[in-house]
């Protein structure tokens, strides 16, 4: 279920609230391999399936940032804001990938509003821990503190 909240009193009020996660993702092998042409990463362990079965994941795995990019729109299903003038993406802190991503495998996004604190311009920075979870896995594929902030 999508959180909304207008305006920065009420993203405010977000502070310390679980955000629930997202539908399950899956990652298919044309994500992968759109991936790396965008970005010239064309590693063999995400691109050449036949030759990753003998690799160390037994199987292509999609790419580390292939699965950071992802909480972009992942989030939109977490939470909605309104109400206010702009809002940008101000960085990552603390990424870290515990586990692959086999392609053909499912991922979602657990979400936590961290803090919010007022920044000077009529604006609020929001702290939001994210999981990426794999579907029937022990360990996450990516754990981000992400760093947002909406202006009024």
């Amino acid at each position: 279920m999508t959180t909304r909240a207008n305006g920065l009193d009420e993203i405010k009020a977000l502070a310390g609230r679980d955000l629930g996660g997202t539908g399950w993702l899956e990652i298919t092998q044309e994500r992968v391999n759109t991936f790396a042409d965008a970005t010239d990463d064309h590693q063999w362990i995400h691109v050449d399936p036949d030759r990753a079965k003998d690799g160390p994941f037994g199987a292509a795995i999609a790419h580390g940032y292939l699965t950071l990019s992802l909480i972009i729109p992942l989030f939109n299903e977490l939470l909605d804001i309104q109400g206010v003038r702009m809002s940008i993406n101000y960085g990552l802190d603390k990424v870290r990938f515990p586990a692959p991503v086999r392609v053909g495998g499912r991922i979602r996004l657990a979400g936590r509003v961290a803090s919010v604190d007022e920044v000077a311009g009529n604006g609020v920075q929001m702290l939001l821990d994210f999981t990426v979870e794999i579907e029937g896995a022990d360990k996450p594929a990516c754990v981000a503190r992400a760093i947002y902030r909406h202006y009024a």
